[in-house]
């Protein structure tokens, strides 16, 4: 008997953990009722009705969405599910399209809270920020309240391939299951549309920006039409990427030029007969002329040939959608410092791209480096509207294994003052629209999702797609605030062991740059799949090798961008020309990626600079044994789960840092030929071992796929 007891008590335990298993799936939308927060008893008898307000009043799809989400999170917060009422209220101009607008109210007697928004989607993204502030055991006694998104469009940009391969996507598969559809639909779509419409992103790039031109066949067009058609029930608009030459590829034609009377029409039929497939098609992401695809130069054509092309349709017959068109362009034959390239061919376009043509550039001029100054096109092209693309996938972070919270580094983009219309210029004002007065405004961040359970492959890379969200629709907020947000939605932990996780966090990316590329040091990671150091690489374009980069030699390190270089710091304005130009003001993190810096020469902290560069790769990986040391102290404080999910890929992301230490010195000390500081540990191996290391099949990289 006594058995038995044991074996029913024993399973039963096993139940219960299986029922509050933690596997990340939920995201920050866990909606559970977490004990010790007075706030939260008193939201039963503060909440027995919502009032949806809207200027149509009508229950449509996205309100019965914003219905259901309510009856999911208040179920589970508060075991309630309240009353919903749907009015018809006044245009409220100043909450614009999206915004919305939460007040405490009075129902029939009843304590109720009032969502009002001039649209459907207002009323869903209050809906969202209804249950954030409940999740966060905020009160609800004097709600009053209003926010309003500072940019219009709001994209996730899917590097997704038909194959279901995605390229710099570290987390398993494409969601996307083309095989399948339309016939199947997967419930994680719906999933996924709740999750972007919970930081209120509004539209979303299915397919890679190396396009397949498939995606515009019929065949295709069917199967995107069903994933509109969940995403639109989510306020999500659907867009594609278009390979330039799809006319000449699924068309017939003997050319793609877009200033060719056929190949305009052809793009003219194309994109009516897109929008019978999806009437609320949102646009085209195109990226020409650059590592390969084709584009409008093949025809000897410009950019803003190319762009207005696809755009004048889109445009047409009452239709809103856009082009994104891509600044993300070097060419092979161009000797040109590549980090200028851009800047040269677009800044002479200024003001012949159409209206409802937005120029997408990334953060920094080169690619996605841990750190790297910010593309010069941001104050150089005021009458065209620009926007920021951001990669939340982490191609030069380590990918989904090393913990690299990014909402600082986008905020240190945000934020930094261009100059372009005198201080204050900020890139965030930039992409806004508000510098310019430009009425178009949008940003992209690309896509960190895919098929592993929790969507992101490192349980805390969904900080990352959550941080972009909120910076999409506020980008005045720091980056502290929301990794504060998502850690109390994302874990039930205690109030210290919520900052710890916070801290963690907001020091992991600046880790990162210590062990793998400080003091500007930047593109010396290993050739194809960017995992791992490679200040060694050659061969081939000089431009895809490492020295082409760190210009190392017995004399110095650091890219030459000055006036006695490649004079790549005269595309920024004077303020920073002054500043980013002299060795005695350029900050430390930027200082090698203008500058090529004598071995010897004196640092602010008073050290040489062969020192300072061995003390901060020492400094990254003592950083990673803290952090290691810090999160083993959070067991038990948080689910088992995902707590050792983490605690393995950290004891990885220690062995990284050692190699990049070890791997970086040994190359450079070639050149110094200088001993390593005191403090700094000395190799494992010698250089001939880290070169011979030898990674395939790495995820998100094409060429080992």
């Amino acid at each position: 008997m006594m058995m038995r007891l044991l074996l029913v008590a024993l399973l039963a335990s096993v139940a219960l953990n299986s029922a509050q298993a933690e596997d990340g799936y939920r995201l920050w939308l866990r909606y559970d009722q977490v004990d010790g927060r007075d706030v939260r008893s008193g939201y039963r008898s503060a909440l027995r009705a919502v009032v949806f307000q809207t200027t149509a009043g009508e229950d449509t799809p996205v309100i019965a969405s914003a219905r259901a989400e309510l009856t999911r999170g208040l179920g589970g917060l508060i075991d309630r599910d309240p009353t919903v009422h749907i009015v018809a209220g006044e245009l409220r101009p100043e909450l614009g399209a999206d915004g919305y607008a939460l007040k405490a109210v009075t129902v029939d007697g009843e304590r109720a809270v009032r969502i009002t928004g001039n649209s459907d989607a207002g009323v869903l993204y209050g809906t969202f920020a209804l249950l954030r502030k409940m999740q966060l055991g905020e009160s609800l006694d004097e709600l009053d309240e209003t926010s309003v998104p500072k940019i219009a469009r709001r994209l996730m940009n899917h590097w997704d391939n038909l194959n279901r391969f995605v390229e710099r996507g570290y987390a398993g598969f494409s969601l996307w299951e083309w095989a399948y559809l339309p016939e199947v639909i997967s419930p994680r779509y719906e999933d996924y549309a709740r999750a972007l419409a919970s930081t209120g992103i509004n539209g979303t790039v299915i397919n890679n920006v190396n396009a397949n031109a498939l995606i515009l066949t019929p065949e295709y067009l069917a199967k995107v039409a069903a994933l509109a058609d969940v995403f639109r029930q989510w306020g999500i608009r659907l867009y594609l990427t278009s390979r330039f030459s799809a006319p000449m590829e699924i068309g017939g034609l003997e050319t793609a030029d877009p200033l060719d009377p056929a190949v305009q029409a052809w793009w003219d039929a194309k994109v009516a007969e897109i929008y019978t497939y999806v009437p609320d098609f949102g646009g085209f992401l195109v990226k020409a002329n650059s590592e390969g695809q084709p584009g409008p130069h093949d025809f000897g054509r410009d950019h803003a040939d190319g762009a207005n092309m696809l755009a004048a349709p889109l445009a047409a017959e009452g239709r809103d959608g856009i082009v994104m068109w891509r600044a993300f362009v070097y060419a092979f034959e161009d000797d040109t410092d590549r980090v200028k390239q851009a800047y040269n061919q677009f800044v002479p376009l200024d003001g012949k791209f159409l209206d409802n043509v937005i120029v997408q550039i990334k953060n920094g001029p080169l690619d996605f480096m841990p750190r790297e100054a910010f593309s010069p096109l941001f104050g150089a092209m005021p009458h065209t509207r620009l926007m920021a693309e951001l990669q939340i996938t982490q191609e030069y972070l380590g990918g989904s294994v090393q913990l690299a919270y990014l909402g600082p580094m986008w905020e240190e983009v945000l934020t930094q003052d261009t100059y372009a219309q005198g201080e204050g210029s900020t890139i965030g004002r930039v992409v806004d629209g508000t510098l310019k007065g430009h009425p178009l405004s949008a940003i992209a961040g690309v896509a960190n999702t895919g098929t592993d359970r929790n969507w992101t492959g490192h349980p805390l890379a969904q900080s990352n797609w959550y941080a972009y969200g909120r910076l999409a629709w506020d980008h005045e907020l720091t980056a502290h605030q929301i990794a504060e947000e998502w850690t109390a939605l994302t874990f039930d932990a205690e109030e210290d062991a919520a900052n710890e996780i916070v801290e963690i966090l907001m020091g992991s990316r600046e880790t990162v740059v210590n062990y793998s590329m400080p003091l500007g040091l930047h593109h010396i990671m290993e050739r194809g799949h960017h995992y791992g150091p490679g200040p060694w690489v050659m061969g081939g374009r000089s431009d895809w090798t490492s020295p082409y980069y760190h210009q190392a030699n017995e004399i110095g390190v650091g890219a030459d961008r000055g006036q006695f270089g490649s004079k790549a710091i005269n595309q920024y304005a004077l303020e920073l020309r002054q500043q980013w130009g002299n060795l005695d003001t350029v900050p430390d993190n930027l200082l090698l990626w203008f500058h090529h810096v004598p071995w010897d020469y004196e640092m602010k902290s008073g050290r040489p600079l062969w020192d300072e560069l061995a003390l901060r790769y020492q400094q990254g990986v003592d950083e990673v044994h803290a952090m290691q040391a810090r999160w083993d102290d959070l067991q038990g404080k948080i689910d088992d789960e995902r707590w050792d999910a983490t605690r393995q890929r950290m004891a990885l992301q220690e062995k990284d840092a050692r190699e990049w230490r070890d791997a970086c010195l040994l190359y450079f000390q070639q050149f110094s030929q200088r001993p390593l500081p005191e403090g700094v540990e000395p190799a494992e191996y010698d250089l001939q071992h880290y070169i011979d290391v030898n990674r395939r099949y790495y995820p998100g990289h094409p060429g080992e796929y």
